[in-house]
This record gives C-alpha cells, sequence and structure tokens, in this order.
C-alpha cells in the first residue's frame, strides 16, 4: 500500500484541514450566538446577520474558487515531480483573486440596499443588514487572498499552516465579538451588531498578514506577478470559471432558501439562519477530509498511480463518515441547549427545533457528497462539478423547494429541498467516479 495512504498520513492532512474549515462557520456561529443574545433587537439583528452572512458567503465561495483550481494544479505537479515548472503561476492566481474582489465590493457598497431588498429584507432588518454589510464588506478582499494562499499551501501539500492562520483568526474574532458587541465598563461601549462587523474584518485583516508573511518566509512561491502568463494559467482560469458556475448554482439554492425563510416571517428567518449555521459548521468540519481526497487525488493523478486513488476513495468516505456519525450523536443528545446557545426566543427556538431533525439526517448524505467534491476538484473535474450543480440546483432542488411551497409545508419544505439536493450530489458523484476509473484498475 502506497505510504500517503496510511490512517496516520491521510489524518496528518485531515485534520489541520478540518481545523482550518471550521474557522470561517465558527466565526459566523459566534456572530450569530452572541448577536442573537443582544437584549435589544437581538431577533432582528439576528436576521440581518443570517441574510448578510448567506450573501457574503455566496460571493466568497463563488470567488474564492481559484483555491480548488491553483491547489489542484500545484498538486498534479508535486506527484509528477515537477514543481519547479510552476514557480510564477500562483503570483498571477493571488492577482486575479485579490482584484476581481475589489470590483465586486465597490459594486456591491453601491447596490447593497437593492441587494438585500432582492432578499426580502425590509424595515429595521433592511437597515440593519446595511449597516453590517458596509463593515464587513471590506474584508472581502482579505478572504480571497487567504483562500489562494491556503490553496498553494494545500497544493503543496501543507494543510498545517493553513490551520494556524485560521485558528489565529476564528480566536481573534470570538474575543472580539466579546468586546466590541457587549462593550467593556466605560471604557469600551457597546457596540451591537456593528461591533461584531468590525471583530470580522479585523479578524480577517490578521488572517490575510500572517498568510503572506507564512508564504513569504516559508515558501520559494513568487509574490509579484511577472509576464508573461504561465502555460497553465488558461487551464487555471477554465477551471476557475467551472467552478464559479458551479458554486454559482450551489448559492443559488442557499440564498432560495434564505429568501423563502424570509418571506414565513422573522421568526423562521431567525431559525434558518441557526440552521444552516450548524449545516455549514458540520459541512466544513467533514471538509477537512475532502480537503486531504483533494489534495492526494491530485498527487496520485500526477502519478499515474490509480489503484492508490480507488483506495483513497474508500478510505476517506469511511473516516469522513464516522466523523459524520459523530456530529449526530452530539446533536441528538444536545439538542436543545444547541437552540438555547443562539436565541432567547420561544418562537424562533420551535422553529428551529422542528428542523434540526432533518438538519441531523441528512449529514451521511452530506458527507458523501463533500468527500467526492474534494476528490474530483483534485482530479481537476471541474466541469463535471458544475454540471453536476447545475442538475442539482435547477432539476432537483427549486421543484423540490417550491413543490414545498405549494403544499405549505414552511421550514420543512426548504429542508427536504436541501437534503434531496445533496442526495443528488452525492449520488452523480460516485457514478462519475466508479465509471471513469475502475477501468483502469482492470489494466493494472
Amino acid at each position: 500500500m502506497n505510504s500517503a495512504l496510511t490512517f496516520t498520513n491521510i489524518n496528518k492532512l485531515a485534520i489541520p484541514a478540518l481545523i482550518a474549515g471550521i474557522a470561517e462557520p465558527v466565526l459566523s456561529i459566534t456572530d450569530t450566538a452572541i448577536v442573537g443574545n443582544i437584549p435589544e433587537k437581538g431577533l432582528e439583528s439576528l436576521a440581518a446577520i443570517g441574510i448578510v452572512g448567506a450573501f457574503l458567503s455566496m460571493l466568497i465561495w463563488i470567488l474564492g474558487q481559484t483555491r480548488s483550481a491553483i491547489s489542484a494544479i500545484i498538486s498534479q505537479y508535486y506527484g509528477a515531480g515537477k514543481l519547479s515548472e510552476i514557480q510564477s503561476l500562483p503570483a498571477q492566481a493571488i492577482a486575479i483573486n485579490v482584484g476581481i474582489s475589489i470590483v465586486v465590493l465597490l459594486v456591491s457598497l453601491l447596490f447593497s440596499r437593492e441587494i438585500f431588498e432582492l432578499l426580502n429584507a425590509s424595515g429595521e432588518i433592511l437597515e440593519r443588514c446595511i449597516a453590517y454589510y458596509e463593515i464587513r464588506v471590506w474584508g472581502f478582499p482579505l478572504t480571497l487572498l487567504v483562500f489562494a494562499i491556503m490553496g498553494i499551501f494545500q497544493g503543496l501539500q501543507n494543510t498545517v499552516w493553513p490551520m494556524l492562520i485560521a485558528i489565529t483568526g476564528a480566536s481573534l474574532n470570538i474575543v472580539l465579538d466579546f468586546i466590541l458587541v457587549y462593550g467593556v465598563s466605560t471604557w469600551i461601549p457597546p457596540m451591537g451588531l456593528e461591533g461584531a462587523a468590525w471583530a470580522s474584518l479585523i479578524a480577517q485583516s490578521a488572517m490575510a498578514v500572517m498568510a503572506l508573511w507564512l508564504l513569504m518566509t516559508q515558501t520559494s512561491v513568487r509574490l509579484i506577478p511577472r509576464w508573461p502568463l504561465h502555460p497553465e494559467f488558461q487551464r487555471l482560469i477554465g477551471m476557475s470559471l467551472n467552478l464559479f458556475v458551479r458554486t454559482l448554482s450551489l448559492n443559488i439554492a442557499l440564498l432560495f432558501g434564505v429568501r423563502e425563510a424570509t418571506a414565513l416571517g422573522d421568526q423562521a428567518i431567525g431559525a434558518h439562519t441557526i440552521a444552516v449555521n450548524l449545516w455549514l459548521f458540520a459541512a466544513f468540519f467533514i471538509d477537512g477530509y475532502s480537503a486531504a481526497g483533494k489534495i492526494l487525488g491530485g498527487r496520485f493523478l500526477g502519478a499515474g498511480d490509480y489503484s492508490s486513488l480507488w483506495l483513497l476513495s474508500k478510505k476517506i468516505t469511511r473516516y469522513a463518515l464516522w466523523i459524520a456519525l459523530l456530529l449526530m450523536l452530539l446533536g441528538g443528545v444536545f439538542y436543545y441547549p444547541i437552540g438555547r446557545m443562539f436565541s432567547a426566543e420561544t418562537a424562533v427556538l420551535n422553529a428551529f427545533y422542528s428542523i434540526f431533525i432533518i438538519v441531523l439526517l441528512g449529514m451521511p448524505v452530506n458527507t458523501i457528497a463533500f468527500v467526492f467534491d474534494g476528490i474530483f476538484k483534485g482530479l481537476g473535474e471541474m466541469r463535471y462539478l458544475r454540471n453536476v450543480l447545475l442538475l442539482a440546483t435547477f432539476l432537483v432542488f427549486l421543484p423540490v423547494l417550491y413543490a414545498g411551497k405549494a403544499l405549505n409545508l414552511g421550514l420543512y419544505g426548504i429542508w427536504i429541498a436541501l437534503t434531496c439536493w445533496m442526495l443528488v450530489r452525492g449520488g452523480t458523484l460516485i457514478w462519475k467516479f466508479r465509471r471513469k476509473f475502475r477501468p483502469h484498475l482492470q489494466n493494472l
């Protein structure tokens, strides 16, 4: 057996990636829990943070796909023993990421009111969305910069540095949340929702500085882009564009879920916000093994080692399913205390408890989809990933969502649609992987 496939080696990649992966949802969960317990207008602030969080997540996920593309290419060159041939590519990828993010930042600031009105925000919730977004959005280019650098590290088979960056940012954000949201005696006045936004922005700035420092001092990667464009730049852009479309369709599903929950009332969007944050937390928790699959999958493909690639898919899936079952168990044991962490509003909690069971039961299905998402990214199969998400979103999620709406299923309908969406994603990826790589095993 390939030494890279031992339990120890896989977990050396997966566990740091897991810790790094949960930093963003921990940041969002912390904001949600602290803001949801503000004494005055906590419900309005909770709804605002959910709506803005969904929109920002969409921007980050759509435009942050260069991370997966650069990671896949570097991993493949690593497996082939040709790293020296792509020295100029990372700087070009970083420049593209940051440049696009600045344009999006400026345009979205100009139309922030219209954006959140489209997401059904109105009145006090709309005003709070705008106030929160106008601070937090400045961290958007910093996040994309960090994502690109993390992709470089992952391609180099290093998940420890991304973990250290993520821990630093999440820890700083939690501390600053308490200080800035609630205030400290007479020294720092309570800033409420705006305080949570400033805490996130400062934490994102610290992560960007740390990522740049590690890249400059611990690797030979150049930061200044040079002409001409690297021969792999076209493939990088092609992979990124396919992932762009894929992630756009993914976020259409999530945003339509938020939109329909918002239309159901303040209590419903509050409950949906809590459920989505916990869903994302579990997703990024499991995503540590997805990252390991991406890193090793690209490496084995570059080396032409198909037997190791096949065994990798089995091992990664098994380890990730154990994690999912553990999360389900913990969610079942702490079913009611988990809800009370985020809100004291009885109506919000009752709505949340009614759908949390669906979130928990869907975790094994989600696990399969996330693991094979990672493996396919490492293989560079971005076009197929794009097509799967288009199919799952427009032919499965949206029809089921609106069928649930027609049947007056409320939040149940939204979460049933999300579960069907993930089932199609995972099933199609398994089918494609087996169809493509099983013949290679027979030829070995």
